[in-house]
């Protein structure tokens, strides 16, 4: 008697719409929100600006022609002269390797001090959380501007000392969130069975609870972005950031705004910068939020 052979799958078997799960929440987002895909492309270009700044730019962006300044956008000049005959392109060129490299390395600093502090008050609890909350607060209660202005105004104005600021000021959301993703996890199954089997409180931590709240952070940082780059260029603008000669766009626009009515490409293209590459990280952040959103997913 022939039996007919029965094949019992294997509980570890992915399916091929499980492979491509990942892929698919990529599309899905792009689909759902096609200005993701915008912001990626803007900010890839920024980015790709800034990697090769010295290959684009037209001229050295401290050089001065004083015989032609203010000339007006041109062929070999396309975004004109400023006041002391520099070539205003060349100057936006470089100004993006500033702007991106800041708004990184400034959101990397306060996400770090951030993840550290708030994970600490919501695993430890009692008076590691009261303090450092409160902490917290203290600094919530100043307008962010306001505070960075102080703090750089006190370590005398400059790039370093506005990003400096900066990230002393907005390490404060990523402490909340991060201590409100503590909370959250730090009873989990998971976080229990690491305990069970012996492993240590920072192993716990770092294994298996930053990993498993990652996400809301992550898209919190890369909102952010666009904000640090938009905080540095006011900083720079007031005279508390980045200061002249270097080609910071915050800068540029207050070199050119007194030319405004007449010479309008002194000020406008650095501006205009500015608008984009924010508008990038914007866009590109509300993508992020919807791939590692799973209450968007679901809707999706």
């Amino acid at each position: 008697m022939s039996s007919t052979p029965i094949s019992i799958p294997r509980s570890g078997t992915r399916s091929p719409a499980g492979v491509r799960s990942s892929a698919q929440l990529v599309w899905a987002a792009f689909r759902r929100n096609p200005l993701t895909l915008v912001g990626l492309v803007i900010v890839a270009g920024f980015v790709v600006t800034a990697a090769v700044a010295p290959i684009l730019a037209i001229q050295n962006p401290l050089s001065q022609d004083l015989a032609h300044r203010l000339d007006p956008p041109s062929i070999g000049h396309p975004f004109g002269l400023d006041s002391l005959g520099r070539d205003v392109f060349s100057r936006v060129v470089y100004g993006a390797r500033i702007s991106v490299v800041s708004g990184v390395s400034v959101v990397s600093a306060a996400v770090a001090f951030g993840v550290a502090a708030g994970t600490a008050a919501g695993w430890q609890g009692g008076w590691w959380d009261e303090v450092l909350m409160r902490v917290t607060d203290m600094f919530l209660a100043f307008p962010s501007l306001v505070l960075a202005m102080a703090i750089s105004a006190i370590l005398t104005p400059s790039l370093t000392n506005a990003l400096i600021a900066i990230a002393i000021v907005s390490w404060t959301s990523y402490a909340r969130l991060a201590r409100a993703q503590t909370l959250a996890i730090r009873h989990r199954d998971f976080i229990e069975a690491a305990r069970a089997q012996g492993a240590h409180e920072l192993a716990i931590v770092l294994r298996h609870l930053i990993p498993n709240a990652v996400a809301p952070l992550l898209v919190q940082a890369t909102l952010e972005i666009g904000g640090i780059i938009l905080t540095s260029a006011g900083l720079a603008f007031i005279g508390f950031g980045a200061q002249p000669p270097t080609p910071e766009w915050g800068v540029m626009v207050s070199e050119g705004r007194s030319f405004l009515m007449d010479q309008w490409w002194v000020a406008t293209f650095p501006a205009v910068a500015i608008l984009l590459l924010v508008l990038g990280f914007n866009l590109l952040g509300d993508g992020v939020r919807d791939v590692l959103d799973p209450r968007l997913r679901k809707m999706g």
